[in-house]
Order: structure tokens, then sequence, then C-alpha cells
């Protein structure tokens, strides 16, 4: 995972503002695979520790980079560390920060609301590509553009990579333009 992250900023840290550092820990019922989500093993409580750091702040050479990663990977494992073998927070003071809209009654509304969606969108979709030659053409025509872009351009978003970078480079052009004249 590490040589990922690595790769990863490599690749795209030019397009980046920041890089968010994102820790999940789980205090209690921790699903492992599908089937405990299928039976309501649901986490109770999901806890976040979420870190920025300004793109300047990362380095740009592959060696200092492959450390600069490595040292993130160590504080999120002596952060999960202490979470576990601590208090259940991530929170020097002890104290968590639970966002103000959540209660049980939201939380069994959308997971009522999810099941409902994943339930109905499919069958609806298959019922629109049996029923109804457009959806068909419209499906086979959606297929053979994403394979088509996938080959010729490596994805889209390498196409949205570069977009950014040709509106961030004509965004300076107008800038520089304006303090000229």
């Amino acid at each position: 995972m590490l040589v990922k992250n690595q790769i990863a900023v490599e690749r795209i840290g030019n397009n980046l503002d920041a890089i968010h550092d994102i820790t999940v820990a789980y205090p209690q019922n921790i699903p492992q695979t599908e089937k405990h989500l299928l039976k309501g093993n649901f986490p109770k409580e999901i806890h976040f520790h979420v870190q920025r750091y300004p793109i300047e702040t990362v380095p740009t050479s592959k060696e200092e980079l492959q450390l600069w990663c490595r040292q993130r990977w160590e504080e999120k494992e002596e952060r999960l560390r202490r979470f576990y073998e601590g208090g259940k927070c991530f929170s020097a003071a002890g104290q968590s920060v639970v966002p103000p809209c959540k209660s049980e009654l939201r939380v069994l509304a959308v997971k009522c609301a999810s099941l409902l969606y994943w339930t109905v969108f499919p069958l609806g979709m298959l019922a629109l590509l049996y029923l109804y030659s457009f959806a068909q053409w419209y499906f086979a025509a959606m297929v053979v553009f994403f394979v088509v872009q996938q080959k010729i351009f490596g994805g889209l978003e390498l196409i949205e990579l570069a977009c950014h970078q040709y509106f961030k480079k004509q965004q300076k052009f107008r800038d520089t333009k304006v303090k000229i004249n």
C-alpha cells in the first residue's frame, strides 16, 4: 500500500492542492466481509482522523517522498495502536467529536433508502435493457465509448487530469495577462 501511495503522489502530485491522510477505526463489531454486512453487522461507530498536508510541504524527490510516505504510515499505525489500546478515540483530550446530524433514526433511514435503491435500480436498468431498444443502443454505445477512451487515453481520470492542467494553465495565463494590463 505504501508503494501505491507513493506512485499516486508522484503521478498526480502536480495536480493537487493538498493530500488528505484519513485514518479510520472501528471501536466495536468490525465487519470483515460483505457477508457480515448482509447479516446486519454494521459498525455502531466509525472514527475518522483527517490530516491535511498542503502540496507545498510534500517532498518532490523520489527518495524523500518514499521516506515521507513511510513516516505517514508509521504515524497511522501509532495512531491506530493508541486508539485500540486507549480510550477508543483519536483526540488527545480523549473526547471524540460527533457531528450533530447523526442519529439512530437518520442512520436507519439511510440504510433503508440504500437497500431500496440498490434493489430497485439494478432491476429497473435490467427492465429498461430488456424492454427498450433505445436503452440497448445507449448501453452498447456507452460500453464502446468507455472501452475506446480507456484504450486511447488510459481512462477518464487521466482525461480529467489533463483538463484540470489545461484550465489551470489558462487561469495562470489570464492572471498574468491581467497583471500586465
